[in-house]
């Protein structure tokens, strides 16, 4: 390997993706199990690498040369291998500080909570003291090694304004979880998650909710991989690069999630879509069919509505772990909260509009069978879409001519 990263486990990266739209190696994603990592750095058989969690403390000891930053952090996630020599660098630094400008967190005089106390942890100590915070306090579960535990946070520090996130607390796989109670902090100004997938951790999510600007790892993600190949080639990239470099990323990652009232045309229009973003498309009332075996009014019929909710949420779930698909949702499956948070993780929500009268009603639909439900629905649903979505498109009659609006729109 010559260049790439070494972590466990890997299977979240996209730091693969970064590096080679650089167009200047080959870079490979290197899944290190401890037991082989004394080995791996001991044979000195790359030429530059990343380090994630959990090695970014591990490595120094084989090190030749720390920089002076890493060494004051004491967090190193980038080596380059020159001469037969190991030098360790910590470009997260940039990354998390480039990362807080583009959200619009401002640190300078603020009180600070720092959530963990790994690698990452020590990271953002140190870039939220060279942004001039007033006070920085990092909070475990353990308390240990000078941290506050949670509860301490809550009855001491209610009034702090910033809280940065370097735990895996809501990482893919596990998106549902959130690491800490927002509503016990009441002067909040900012929410900084290094998470990077899911895209908008439930903290991040959670923030938004309350009008407190949050920003997640994507970014951070983009501007340390870049740092980090500076150091590889010698060669210098803008900031210009890393946020065209950011946006691409963030495109094809995020799902393209329609959401809109039954018979408004989700599923021709997002499998029209998908053909011409050349992206996956997934209807979920279709996956649902495949997996009760059989018509949803029939389930609808023999087990009622809450029944087949249940099983709507579990399969929007799944699908929202993805990246980068296209995704029909069912007319109703955003009149529940936990869906909206679900499916908004990895994906921007685009309300196609129509007006309820050119609505389409069907028997396979048990709400909408006929023209006085349809408009019922409506008056409900309608509210909620507008509140949640993050594109509005009036929709025609023609699919083709929507998708290419949407398109046109992203």
């Amino acid at each position: 390997m010559e260049y790439g990263l070494i972590g466990h486990p890997l299977g979240h990266s996209f730091s693969k993706e970064i590096h080679e739209a650089l167009g200047r190696y080959h870079y490979e994603i290197h899944d290190l199990e401890e037991n082989k990592l004394h080995d791996f750095l001991s044979r000195r058989d790359f030429c530059g690498i990343n380090v994630t969690i959990p090695y970014k403390q591990a490595v120094i000891p084989y090190l030749d040369v720390i920089s002076q930053r890493a060494k004051a952090i004491g967090a190193v996630n980038t080596i380059v291998c020159k001469d037969g020599l190991l030098y360790g660098y910590n470009t997260d630094f940039d990354g998390m500080r480039l990362g807080l400008t583009k959200a619009g967190i401002t640190v300078k005089g603020k009180k600070v909570l720092i959530l963990g106390t790994g690698g990452t942890s020590k990271t953002a100590k140190a870039v939220a003291a060279a942004l001039g915070a007033k006070a920085v306090y990092k909070v475990s579960r353990s308390a240990k090694d000078g941290a506050l535990s949670y509860e301490q946070a809550y009855q001491k520090h209610a009034d702090a304004d910033v809280i940065i996130n370097t735990t895996p607390c809501g990482m893919y796989p596990d998106s549902e979880k959130m690491p800490v109670d927002l509503d016990r902090f009441t002067n909040l100004s900012g929410v900084f998650d290094a998470i990077y997938r899911p895209l908008c951790t439930n903290l991040i999510l959670a923030a938004k909710e309350r009008s407190i600007p949050a920003f997640g790892g994507l970014y951070m993600l983009t501007a340390q991989a870049v740092r980090a190949a500076e150091l590889f080639t010698g060669e210098a990239f803008s900031k210009d690069r890393i946020d065209a470099l950011y946006r691409n990323l963030l495109s094809g990652k995020r799902n393209i999630v329609l959401i809109g009232m039954p018979g408004v045309g989700k599923t021709h229009v997002g499998s029209i879509l998908a053909e011409l973003l050349h992206r996956p498309f997934y209807d979920s009332d279709k996956v649902i069919v495949e997996r009760i075996d059989m018509p949803i009014a029939e389930y609808f019929a023999q087990n009622g509505e809450e029944a087949f909710r249940l099983i709507e949420t579990e399969v929007l779930k799944e699908l929202s772990q993805l990246s980068g698909a296209v995704i029909a949702t069912g007319g109703g499956s955003m009149t529940r909260e936990e869906n909206v948070r679900t499916v908004k993780r990895n994906g921007h929500l685009v309300f196609l509009d129509r007006p309820v009268d050119e609505l389409k009603t069907s028997k396979d639909r048990p709400l909408s069978t006929d023209r006085e439900k349809v408009r019922a629905l409506f008056e409900v649903r309608y509210p909620i879409f507008i509140r949640i979505a993050d594109l509005h498109i009036h929709s025609g009659k023609n699919a083709n001519e929507t998708a290419h609006m949407i398109l046109e729109k992203l």
